[in-house]
């Protein structure tokens, strides 16, 4: 795994060509293909994770998902600065797939509910030691998948000659080919996973499988690329670009602030402090990096809306209807409709829409398409919000942090009246009566009525404050026939009847009492809809089903207009700004605006976690609409700037520089001593002519 070369290309002894293209290249797209499988199906039902198993609420699932993404997109500067720098691009990948792997190892482990499940009652023992166990292996996965992201394209492109220009590009379109395939493909498949049954105590949904399957497809691409190793033509780590840029930056700043008195003249721009020791062309080319940075400030609010497709979104689709007849949707499989739309989208607008906007004679410059794609992601969030307001009229009422919910069953063959907080109601024999909602945490509760067979005392229990979807069902029973206490409280439950004590009933356990008669077999079959609930009770030899909560009744497919519209905006945006960042950097200097680019990505997630944890908006539509108004108000801020943006030519500008030759080190040197020693007053000869950018 070591370059033997120092600064020259090392070339491998067996390089090997199939139809023009070097054979290497198939190692790199094979392992593209499994990694982006792996993460993106990880990442898929990442947020079910967290809400269902972890237990977490919507706004703590949101929050620590999104910081995993921006981590995921602020590791690329560190993987690129590791492997130009230090490792190479060959050693950076191998090492950081390891860490890669052992992080979704790990993140599968963390899954597993029955290696703390000590009662077996399907429930982990030891959260902490699972939320423990996630946090660790995310760690590990936005390290590794975010270092190589820089790097694995590049080193691609490094397998071909100068001379192959047409076969490089070619394997870029297979390249982008793969990264899609193993999106759409993870997306689809990962949510299947996941709803199946597993466990060896009790079965739960399969989270094990659905993050034990990414994780083999990362091993699978760390061995693919490990075997062509002794194909690859490797280049030497030759220095980083960003690092330069960041002295020169930061030498500028300092050398301002030591000459910040009135004495010294003024320079044309700020960036012309540096020239006492960095070449005019490097600091004309930063001065265009900084420029198209400026302009970078409003993205990542874009950002902030198109990343909560895998969050806030699929936790919509959990309060909707996902069948579609013929097949059923998961809610974490809706997100395969952004993959879709993309693949038809791109050469739809890049071959009907812009031809026809430039032929009916539109200027659509890119920052106007870019300016577009942030207005259409705004509007799906609009959609998103209008969605939400006609779920929220399907779904029951749950109890805020001061109310308490309270439900009854009634098994015994005569009206039982209950008293509660004062209010006495009365339940007809085998049936449930609807959900109470006190303002009062905890509340007293009597049973009232009089009970000729057995001894049961009156049922007090305390409600938890603040807790969510917890339905407290008292259940009278009739002991002496023979029946099954269940247990569906937060905590284990001491059950006595009589002078008899029962013991305890574990969480969401139940006991069994002996009958003297021999058991009755019956067979009892119910469609239950997505997120429906319902309470069965057997009084006799019939079974009577009651209904707690009502099936989702608005359908996924409502979510596709607004994944239409953010995919539009994305095809004009994302593309369009990748575009323009690279016909406006430097030759030397593209990654640095890549670089820039992908931290516009991690700071939108970063608001995104700041607005789930600072907002506490009572309704989701509002966050919806907050999110929605933030876009609009920045896309008329970036508007305004791209209005007064001049479009430049690097090429150009590198070129009038090449033609002047670089300024003398001896001349920049004598230059810092003038600038120390002669005030402006007294000699106007030392001022340095400056040309704007």
């Amino acid at each position: 795994l070591s370059d033997k070369e120092e600064g020259k290309r090392k070339k491998s002894k067996s390089k090997v060509d199939c139809c023009g293209f070097p054979l290497s290249i198939f190692f790199i797209v094979v392992n593209e293909f499994c990694e982006r499988f792996s993460y993106y199906g990880m990442k898929a039902v990442l947020v079910l994770y967290f809400r269902y198993f972890l237990q977490w609420d919507d706004d703590l699932a949101t929050t620590i998902y999104h910081t995993f993404v921006a981590l995921c997109y602020l590791t690329p500067i560190l993987g690129a600065i590791v492997a130009d720098s230090w490792l190479g691009k060959f050693k950076t990948i191998v090492y950081l797939s390891v860490v890669y792997t052992i992080g979704q190892a790990i993140l599968a482990v963390s899954a597993i509910h029955d290696i703390t499940d000590l009662d077996h009652n399907g429930k982990p023992d030891s959260m902490a030691f699972h939320v423990a166990l996630s946090m660790v292996g995310l760690s590990l996965i936005a390290l590794g998948t975010g270092g190589i992201k820089p790097c694995v394209s590049a080193f691609g492109g490094d397998q071909f000659e100068d001379q192959q220009e047409k076969q490089r590009s070619t394997f870029f379109s297979i390249f982008y080919i793969s990264i899609n395939a193993g999106s759409l493909l993870s997306t689809l498949i990962t949510p299947i996973l996941r709803a199946q049954e597993c466990g060896i105590n009790s079965q739960q949904k399969c989270y094990p499988l659905a993050f034990g399957v990414p994780a083999v497809l990362m091993a699978v691409a760390l061995v693919v690329f490990i075997m062509g190793s002794n194909m690859y033509t490797k280049a030497a780590p030759k220095g980083n670009i960003m690092l330069e840029v960041c002295r020169c930056i930061g030498f500028a700043i300092k050398n301002r602030f030591q000459h910040r008195s009135k004495r010294y003249p003024k320079r044309e721009h700020w960036m012309d402090w540096a020239n006492e020791k960095y070449d005019k062309l490097l600091i004309a080319q930063v001065k265009i990096v900084l420029k198209v940075l400026f302009l970078y400030i409003p993205l990542p609010m874009f950002w902030a809306l198109f990343d909560q497709q895998g969050s806030r979104w699929t936790l919509q689709a959990t309060t909707m209807d996902g069948n579609f007849g013929a097949f059923k949707v998961e809610p974490d499989q809706m997100q395969i409709v952004n993959p879709l739309l993309i693949l038809a989208m791109v050469p739809l607008v890049d071959s009907v829409v812009y031809p026809l906007t430039k032929k009916c004679g539109l200027n659509f410059t890119p920052l106007r398409r870019m300016t577009v794609g942030m207005f259409m992601a705004g509007l799906a969030f609009i959609a998103a919000a209008l969605l939400q307001i006609q779920i929220d009229k399907t779904l029951p009422t749950f109890p805020s942090a001061s109310q308490s919910q309270v439900k009854f069953l009634n098994l015994e063959n005569s009206v039982l009246p209950v008293t509660v907080d004062g209010a006495t109601y009365s339940i007809q024999p085998f049936q449930a009566c609807q959900t109470l909602s006190f303002p009062s945490v905890p509340i007293q509760m009597e049973n009232t009525v009089t009970i000729a067979v057995g001894s049961r005392p009156p049922v007090t229990e305390t409600l938890l404050k603040g807790e969510r979807q917890t339905i407290l069902d008292t259940v009278c029973w009739n002991l002496s026939s023979g029946s099954r206490l269940v247990n569906g409280f937060e905590a284990e439950v001491n059950i006595t009847a009589g002078s008899k004590d029962l013991g305890f009933i574990p969480q969401f356990g139940s006991t069994f009492l002996i009958s003297n008669r021999m058991g009755q077999i019956c067979e009892y079959s119910q469609s239950l809809g997505f997120g429906s609930s319902y309470t069965l009770l057997i009084p006799g030899v019939a079974l009577q089903s009651k209904q707690d909560i009502k099936p989702n009744t608005v359908h996924m497919a409502w979510q596709i207009p607004q994944y239409f519209l953010m995919t539009t905006g994305e095809v004009v945006f994302s593309v369009t700004g990748l575009e323009f960042s690279y016909s406006q950097a430097p030759s030397n200097m593209k990654s640095v605006l890549q670089a820039g680019w992908l931290l516009t990505v991690a700071v939108g997630n970063i608001i995104v976690l700041i607005v789930a944890e600072a907002g506490q908006l009572p309704d989701q539509w509002a966050e919806y609409v907050l999110f929605a108004s933030l876009l609009i108000c920045v896309c008329v801020i970036f508007s305004i700037m791209a209005y007064f943006y001049t479009y430049i030519d690097p090429m150009e500008i590198e070129a009038q520089f090449a033609e002047g030759g670089p300024q003398d080190k001896e001349e920049k040197s004598k230059n810092l001593s003038m600038t120390d020693v002669i005030p402006a007053s007294e000699d106007k000869k030392s001022e340095v002519k400056q040309s704007r950018i």
